[in-house]
């Protein structure tokens, strides 16, 4: 049976969410990761919190492909993902959820392929879909049937390097881009659990206005104040999300890599 991860970003940082719950950590090629197992509705699920437990690890210096690795070694075969984003779009609004479906990468210096060549070879993974339709229905149905949740069940999310916020003029030409939202940290997650064979979607948290929308300077307190007054319904959203998640059940995204024998780095 396979199992669900949950990666929690800014503000969904605790593995408390969850029952019976147990540190572990796995070696990958790629260096360590160090995770939770527990339950919920007796399903086992994992924990990975994206920043560290303490938030100690900056976005363009995660470990993301021995975090994406290492879930993968565990078993896991679906992740469900939060992140924290600014808005773009006049009508996603702070405290609203954005299920994105398309993402832009201005991403500089962050490995985003398991495929580098020498023995791994070389892989051109299509992203046509790059968030997993399966996950995406179930979180807009957990949505649907919570009833307090705006969410937003569209959006390009549009990922920059980071760890500083965005200039008014990037924020343009974004927009201009046809960005939605805008963050740190969804790639090169999304491109790795692509890689991986694994089911992947990102819920995201609209905290604030990008800048230049905004009329005041950006600040991280002022990201984890929002996550913290909307977490709640954040891991609501998350946990309803797993509950009719059909695990067991084949997906295309587990055959991304068909036409190359399937992963096996």
């Amino acid at each position: 049976m396979g199992l669900i991860a949950i990666i929690g970003g800014t503000g969904v940082c605790d593995p408390k969410i969850l029952s019976n719950v147990r540190e572990g950590y796995l070696d990958t090629y790629y260096g360590s990761i160090r995770y939770w197992k527990g339950t919920y509705n007796d399903r086992d699920l994992i924990f990975l919190a994206r920043h560290g437990r303490m938030h100690s690890i900056p976005p363009h210096l995660i470990n993301y492909r021995a975090n994406i690795l290492g879930l993968k070694r565990l078993g896991v075969t679906a992740i469900l993902a939060t992140t924290a984003v600014g808005s773009m779009n006049p009508e996603y609004k702070p405290g609203d959820f954005v299920l994105p479906d398309q993402f832009i990468d201005f991403t500089k210096s962050r490995h985003t392929s398991f495929f580098d060549g020498g023995t791994n070879g070389v892989v051109h993974v299509d992203m046509t879909e790059p968030y997993c339709p399966t996950l995406r229905r179930n979180v807009i149905q957990a949505a649907a049937e919570l009833g307090d949740c705006r969410l937003h069940d569209k959006g390009t999310y549009v990922c920059t390097e980071g760890p500083r916020f965005e200039t008014p003029a990037e924020i343009r030409m974004f927009q201009k881009l046809g960005g939605d939202i805008v963050g740190m940290t969804n790639v090169p997650e999304v491109c790795l659990a692509r890689e991986a064979e694994i089911c992947y979607a990102t819920v995201s948290m609209v905290t604030n206005f990008a800048a230049g929308i905004s009329d005041k300077p950006l600040t991280h307190e002022e990201v984890v104040d929002a996550m913290a007054k909307s977490s709640l319904r954040l891991r609501q959203l998350i946990l309803k999300s797993i509950e009719n998640y059909p695990v067991d059940e084949d997906c295309a995204c587990h055959h991304t890599l068909q036409a190359y024998g399937g992963f096996t780095v």
